[in-house]
């Protein structure tokens, strides 16, 4: 009965529907700020269809080329905020777009555009200029809208390289896209209304199976919730490296103004910096959960994907919000020069270390293995790096302070800073490991004397006590790593940490072998002589990785990193339980020293394969022509305006998508490289960037 009103009541309405869409201009879909999901384009008015994949090629060959990630919205009206700007900044927010990540936003029928950047982004505000004018603008006011999204990409890659911006091949397009005219939009109504009467049984189906499915009030997911898992995974594995570089950048910010002003008036900012990393401990705590053997469901999994973003953008607005004052604090621009001859300063000390830290390693060489050094094999080459960009950065500094431009000489400076403290932590590094090293040496004298004096107690208990049973398998097993040790010892070279793992486990059996022989007293000693062993290894297994990372995290991404922060949580734990319950101590130790272990494998993972991007590769003689510029992208340093400006060389980098636990993708999370990070949050300040009308 139903089909024989519908059929003329849908072509009754099909009439009164499209009579005045004929001769009617096509309506205006205006666009709030806007979601990309798990794709790079987004076109709500078919501007750039049949071309999207020369778009998609052209931001790849960007991102291959130079680690930037371009995204591009299509939409007929920018709304919902006062202005573009504001438009482009509130949709790039949403998005979770970072330091490398550009936004394309262009409005085909109010006829406007935005460029938007971080504030670390790698370009100037003269260079991006550039690139609108040149390479998207004379697109744009064509109509091609795709040539705009290609130029831009082209454009960016180009000023990233030092190249020049030039303007693309451009194809004239429709002026208002997505308008097929009045017919077009009848026959769009007519089949659609046809397909809804074929289905229309199975419409109703669906909504009433709707209506089970959500409660009453019940909204499609918008936001995160939206996002495909892997995305979503991506999402907060590039999080966690930004805001763990904006967490580790405030921390040596703070470090220099500490020592510049004392500790009184920087007591907010320390406040801040502890709480922002309590919440980013808090989110790698879930990542580590979500990278262990136990299963998760696809349910937990994206809300703890969820709480590390939400937790990470916690941690960056508390250091946003001081990150005003701190600016007025140091008052780098202001005291340009002043700054410029203090680093000089501390630069020449630091340079003069370098042979003692060469004559160190090469001591240290002599005495311990390949493995054990390796986390500090080539500090002091990567300390000449460190220098050498110093004296570049400082060089360009000077230059800009002679034609009077102090806001671009202090970004010199800062950077010039850093670099002279990452030298500074990299020759460190190899004292505080050779100390290590001869604790640990000292630990496996200590700890062989203790197992062969166990092997005479042992030997000397009667067949009838109740240690009895297991003495003979555990006399036997004891005797063969004493000698293994010995033998290793006996070799040349040793690794003292890995001697101490193995030497460790023979005791725990020994230990458990002998706990009913020994008194309660010798019980505690043995104990706590254990416990104290295993937090001395995981204190410099944890160093170790801390230093490793902090002065290479600009290849470093989000699995080692996260290793690394529970490491030193499991570390916190035992120091605070060794007093009351040592058993569980020393869980936590060798939980510790564990992860920290992990956290180096991953790192060197890591910095190998970043470096396998670079040709040339990085280290004292790795193609930074003299300028330390491929040093200073490993330690997260680099401005690229040294590049782009004819400060340096050359180079491309293949991207942080293929670090970090979150796994592959263009936005996986190896650490950045752009303007280096002062005190402040990821996303500290408003974004940068420029448009207008064309």
């Amino acid at each position: 009965m139903r089909s024989r009103w519908l059929i003329p009541v849908a072509v009754a309405a099909v009439v009164l529907v499209s009579a005045p869409l004929v001769s009617a201009p096509p309506a205006a879909w205006a666009e709030d700020p806007v979601e990309f999901g798990a794709s790079h384009i987004l076109d709500t008015v078919d501007a750039v269809s049949g071309r999207t994949d020369e778009i998609t090629s052209a931001l790849d060959a960007l991102y291959a080329d130079t680690g930037a990630d371009l995204f591009v919205a299509y939409v007929d009206s920018f709304t919902g905020v006062a202005d573009r700007e504001q438009w482009a900044d509130q949709t790039a927010d949403s998005n979770g777009l970072g330091t490398n990540d550009v936004l394309l936003a262009v409005a085909t029928e109010d006829r406007e555009y935005q460029l938007s950047v971080a504030p670390g982004f790698a370009l100037t505000d003269a260079q991006l200029q550039e690139i609108e004018t040149v390479a998207i603008e004379p697109a744009l006011r064509q109509n091609d809208w795709a040539g705009a999204a290609v130029g831009a990409a082209a454009g960016l890659s180009a000023a990233l390289q030092g190249e020049s911006v030039t303007t693309g091949e451009i194809t004239p397009g429709d002026e208002s896209p997505g308008s097929g005219g009045g017919v077009l939009i009848v026959i769009f109504i007519v089949i659609a209304v046809l397909v809804l009467l074929a289905v229309g049984a199975v419409i109703l189906l669906a909504r009433r199976g709707r209506r089970k499915a959500l409660p009453a009030g019940a909204t499609a997911p918008t936001g995160l919730q939206a996002l495909p898992t892997p995305e979503l995974k991506r999402r907060a594995s590039s999080t966690l490296v930004q805001t763990d570089d904006a967490i580790r950048s405030s921390e040596q910010e703070l470090g220099f103004a500490i020592a510049q002003y004392g500790t009184e008036v920087t007591t907010a900012f320390q406040a801040a910096l502890d709480t922002a990393k309590a919440r980013l401990s808090q989110a790698f705590t879930l990542q580590q959960k979500l990278d262990d053997a136990e299963p998760d469901s696809e349910e937990q999994a994206r809300a703890w994907y969820a709480a590390i973003i939400d937790l990470c953008s916690q941690a960056n607005g508390i250091l946003d919000d001081q990150a005003d004052d701190f600016d007025e604090l140091r008052q780098l621009e202001k005291n340009a020069p002043v700054a410029a001859a203090a680093i000089t300063g501390e630069a020449t000390a630091v340079r003069n270390r370098l042979g003692a830290g060469e004559e160190v390693l090469a001591a240290l060489a002599a005495r311990y293995t390949d493995a054990a050094l390796g986390t500090v094999a080539d500090n002091p080459a990567e300390a000449r790096e460190r220098l050498a960009f110093a004296d570049t950065a400082l060089a360009r500094a000077a230059t800009r302070l002679g034609a009077g431009d102090t806001a671009a000489a202090a970004v010199d400076i800062r950077a010039a800073e850093e670099s002279v403290d990452q030298a500074r932590l990299l020759l460190d590094a190899v004292d505080r490991l050779g100390q290590d090293l001869t604790t640990a040496t000292q630990s496996v004298a200590a700890t062989v004397a203790e197992l062969q004096a166990d092997l005479v107690t042992a030997r000397s208990l009667p067949p009838t006590s109740e240690a009895a049973a297991a003495l003979p398998g555990v006399i036997s097993r004891t005797e063969q790593t004493l000698a293994e040790v010995r033998d290793r010892s006996a070799a040349g070279r040793i690794n003292p940490l890995e001697l101490m793992q193995v030497l460790e486990a023979t005791n725990t059996q020994m230990d458990a072998a002998l706990q009913g022989v020994r008194d309660a007293e010798g019980r505690r000693q043995r104990a706590q002589a254990l416990l104290n062993q295993n937090l001395q290894a995981a204190r410099g297994q944890v160093s170790a990785a801390e230093d490793y990372i902090t002065a290479r995290r600009g290849a470093v991404g989000a699995e080692a990193r996260t290793r690394l922060a529970e490491a030193g949580r499991a570390l916190s734990e035992a120091d605070s339980l060794a007093a009351t319950d040592p058993d569980a101590a020393l869980a936590a130790s060798q939980r510790a020293n564990s992860l920290a272990a992990a956290a180096i494998s991953r790192a060197r993972n890591d910095v190998d394969g970043f470096a396998g991007q670079v040709p040339g590769g990085f280290g004292g003689t790795g193609g930074s022509s003299g300028s330390g510029v491929m040093g200073a992208m490993i330690g997260g340093i680099l401005i690229n305006t040294l590049l782009s400006g004819g400060g340096g060389g050359g180079g491309r980098r293949g991207g942080g998508g293929m670090f970090g636990g979150g796994g592959g993708g263009r936005r996986g999370g190896g650490g950045g490289f752009g303007i280096p990070g002062g005190f402040g949050g990821s996303g500290s300040r408003s974004r940068r960037g420029g448009g207008g009308r064309f």
